[in-house]
C-alpha cells in the first residue's frame, strides 16, 4: 500500500484556452514534494491532473494506490496555479470529496489554499500547508505517523509551523516557518513518476519537439504591487548553476528533451549567475535550448545577454506590462520603457527572441496609455506577446486598494479576462482589446516574416499560405474591430483612480 498519493488540481482539460495551445508540463512543485517525502522513507505515488480527463481519474488512482494520505500539492511554479482559477478550485474540492470517501487523511497546499485555508478545511481537508510546503508536510506526516501509536499530542501539532487546521471548531494557523534557503540540498523532482512518453508524444504531435520544465530559483524580491506572493513572500533563493546543470544533464541522458522552460519568476538575479551557468553548460555539454523570464533592467547588466545566448536561450519573456512610464511607476515596477526598448534590441542583436507580457486595465490607465503600449509593440515587434488585465490577488497592495470594489475574486479559467474590480473601462472593452491587439500584432508579425521568406523563397512552405490568408483577414477586419473598441470605450463605467498619480 502506498503511504502518500500526491496530486494537483490544475487540469489542462478544464482550461479551454490552454487545452487548445497544448503545451503541457508536469507539476514541478508536486514532484519536488514527492521527492522530498520519498527521501524521508515514505512510499509515494503521483496522480498527474495535467493530462487527466476528469477528477474521476483521481478517484481511480485513490482506489488503485489505497494511500493513507491524499496530498493535493499544487505546482507553485505554475503561474496558472498562482492565479487560483475557480474552475481548478472546484476540481480541488471534488478531489477532497473523493479522498474522504476513501478514508484518506487529506492535506492540501498551494497559493489558493494559503490564501483561503478556511474554504478547504470547510470542504473536508484535514490540514492545509501554508506557504512553501515540503518541510511542513514532512513534519506533519511524521507527527501523524507517530500519533497512530499515541506518542504525540495536540501541543506537538501546534509546534509544526505554517500549518492550518481546525480544533474544537476553531481555525488554527501556526506561526510561519522560514523558507528553505539551501536549494541544492533538495532532491531533484521525482521525474520517474511522470509519464514522459505521453508528454513527449503530445509535444511532438503539436509542436514538432518535446519540452520539459525546470526552475533555478524560488520567489522574487521585487515589489510590483500587483504580484501575489503567498508562497515565498518577498524572499528569493537560488540553486547553484552547477546543480541546475546536473539536473539538465540527467534529463538529457534519460529523456532527451529538445527544449526547456525555466519557470522562475526571474532567472539569474545574482550578477554573473547566467555567466556561471553558461560556463557549466559548456563544461558538461548539457546545452538544451530554453525559454526563460527576466526583467528589462537585469538584462542590461554587462555580460548578461551574451551569456544567455551562449547558454542556449531561445526566447526570453520580459514583464514589459505597459509602454506608459506613468503606469509602470504606479505599479512600482522599477523599470523604464527605455530599458524595455534597449533590452529588446540588444537581445535581437545577439540572436535571442523576445516576448512581452502586457497588462492592461491598471487603475488610472487611459486610451493614451494603451496607445503607448501598442506603439511599443509596433516599434519593437517582439517575437510573441501575452495579454492580460490587471488581476487583484490577496496579499498585494493592488488588492487592498480595490478590494471594496470586487464583485468576485478570481477568474473561472485563464481566458476569462474579466475586470474583477471597477477598472478604467468595462470588461467588454478589455476582452475586445485583446482581439484588436492580436489582430494588429499577428498580421504585422506575419508580414515581417513573409518579407524575410520572399528573400529566401526556397524556405516557403504550404503553412505560409495559411499564414498569409490569416494576415489578410486580420488586416481587413481590423478597422471594424477598432471601431467596435471605440464604442465599447463609451460604456457607462466608474473607473478606479490611479493612486498617488496626478492624471493629466
Amino acid at each position: 500500500m502506498t503511504d502518500i498519493l500526491f496530486g494537483q488540481s490544475y487540469y489542462l482539460r478544464f482550461d479551454e484556452k490552454l487545452w487548445r495551445a497544448m503545451q503541457p508540463y508536469p507539476p514541478l512543485g508536486t514532484l519536488y514534494a514527492a521527492a522530498y517525502l520519498r527521501e524521508r522513507g515514505y512510499q509515494v505515488a503521483l496522480f498527474d491532473a495535467m493530462l487527466a480527463e476528469s477528477t474521476a481519474e483521481w478517484d481511480a488512482a485513490l482506489k488503485k494506490y489505497q494511500p493513507k494520505y491524499a496530498v493535493i500539492f499544487e505546482d507553485n511554479f505554475n503561474y496558472l496555479s498562482k492565479m487560483s482559477l475557480l474552475r481548478m478550485r472546484e476540481a480541488a474540492f471534488a478531489m477532497i470529496d473523493y479522498a474522504k470517501q476513501q478514508g484518506c487523511i487529506v492535506i492540501t497546499a498551494g497559493a489558493d489554499m494559503t490564501d483561503h485555508a478556511e474554504k478547504y478545511l470547510e470542504r473536508g481537508a484535514d490540514f492545509v500547508l501554508l506557504g512553501e510546503g515540503e518541510e511542513t508536510l514532512a513534519e506533519l506526516i511524521d507527527y501523524l505517523q507517530a500519533a497512530t501509536y499515541g506518542e504525540v499530542n495536540d501541543e506537538a501539532l501546534y509546534q509544526i509551523q505554517s500549518l492550518a487546521y481546525r480544533h474544537q471548531d476553531k481555525l488554527i494557523k501556526t506561526p510561519p516557518r522560514n523558507i528553505i534557503k539551501e536549494l541544492d540540498k533538495l532532491p531533484f523532482p521525482a521525474w520517474e513518476l511522470v509519464d514522459f512518453p505521453k508528454y513527449q508524444t503530445l509535444w511532438r504531435e503539436q509542436h514538432g519537439y518535446s519540452s520539459v520544465n525546470l526552475v533555478t530559483t524560488r520567489g522574487c524580491p521585487f515589489h510590483c504591487n500587483w504580484c501575489a506572493k503567498p508562497i515565498w513572500g518577498q524572499k528569493y533563493t537560488s540553486r547553484s548553476p552547477e546543480n541546475v546543470v546536473q539536473e539538465m544533464k540527467w534529463l538529457k541522458d534519460h529523456y532527451a528533451p529538445q527544449h526547456v522552460w525555466f519557470m522562475d519568476d526571474i532567472m539569474g538575479i545574482r550578477d554573473k549567475w547566467i555567466e556561471e551557468f553558461a560556463d557549466a553548460l559548456d563544461e558538461h555539454q548539457a546545452h538544451i535550448p530554453f525559454k526563460s523570464l527576466n526583467r528589462a533592467d537585469l538584462l542590461l547588466r554587462g555580460r548578461t545577454i551574451p551569456a544567455l545566448a551562449r547558454a542556449g536561450a531561445q526566447i526570453v519573456w520580459i514583464g514589459a506590462e505597459s509602454g506608459s512610464q506613468k503606469i509602470l511607476d504606479a505599479m512600482d515596477k522599477g523599470t523604464t520603457v527605455e530599458q524595455i526598448y534597449e533590452a529588446t534590441r540588444k537581445m535581437h542583436q545577439h540572436g535571442i527572441k523576445v516576448a512581452f507580457f502586457l497588462q492592461f486595465g491598471y487603475p488610472g490607465e487611459t486610451r493614451e496609455d494603451i496607445e503607448l503600449t501598442l506603439k511599443m509593440v509596433r516599434d519593437l515587434m517582439p517575437d510573441d506577446i501575452g495579454i492580460s488585465v490587471s488581476y487583484p490577488l490577496p496579499g498585494t497592495i493592488f488588492y487592498e486598494r480595490v478590494r471594496h470594489e470586487l464583485g468576485r475574486e478570481n477568474w473561472y479559467d485563464s481566458q476569462d479576462m474579466a475586470m474583477l474590480y471597477q477598472g478604467p473601462f468595462a470588461t467588454a472593452f478589455y476582452r475586445h482589446l485583446h482581439t484588436v491587439v492580436h489582430k494588429d500584432y499577428r498580421s504585422r508579425r506575419t508580414w515581417q516574416n513573409l518579407k524575410h521568406l520572399l528573400r529566401n523563397p526556397a524556405n516557403l512552405r504550404p503553412a505560409h499560405l495559411r499564414d498569409t490568408a490569416a494576415m489578410i483577414y486580420h488586416r481587413l477586419t481590423l478597422p471594424a474591430a477598432v471601431r467596435e473598441l471605440n464604442q465599447l470605450a463609451l460604456l457607462p463605467h466608474e473607473p478606479t483612480p490611479l493612486p498617488n498619480v496626478v492624471l493629466q
